[in-house]
């Protein structure tokens, strides 16, 4: 299980969505609302962390297991998503231009070499952290983090 330094403030009550288990969400193509989260019991977000959600079978797995949890706890159907078939974490070649704008605002220009050096999880949350729809307090923290600041 991998939990970034980032994330410390939350992570141990889990009680917001942690990157690995958004990383899970976009896999399996499925839209979790905090709101769904926090209905969730201990143990059931222990289990989403857990649980893999990478080959065919486990991504089908984890969407089933998803939208159970959620119709338990009383809750509307989560919206399912198209699953990119090579989403933009997967793409070495190239760094997605929120990152790039994200990262210059802190004087921080990434290379390609830099890039390819990260995890695709790591690469999953710059590409999260950079989008215009999240507060970006956590990009800077993760690019230290990730050694490229």
């Amino acid at each position: 299980m991998t939990f970034f330094q980032f994330e410390a403030d939350f992570v141990e009550s889990l009680r917001c969505i942690p990157m690995q288990v958004r990383y899970k969400l976009d896999t399996c193509g499925v839209k979790l609302k905090l709101p769904h989260w926090n209905r969730f019991s201990q143990t059931e977000r222990q289990q989403l962390v857990e649980v893999p959600c990478v080959t065919d079978n486990e991504v089908r797995g984890y969407r089933e297991m998803l939208h159970e949890l959620v119709g338990k706890h009383g809750g509307d159907r989560p919206s399912d998503l198209p699953i990119d078939p090579i989403p933009e974490w997967h793409n070495l070649e190239a760094i997605p231009s929120t990152v790039q704008a994200q990262s210059s605002r802190f004087d921080v220009i990434l290379t390609v070499e830099q890039w390819k050096s990260l995890t695709p999880l790591q690469r999953f949350a710059l590409i999260k952290l950079s989008r215009s729809n999240h507060e970006n307090s956590n990009f800077l923290p993760a690019l230290k983090e990730f050694i490229l600041a």
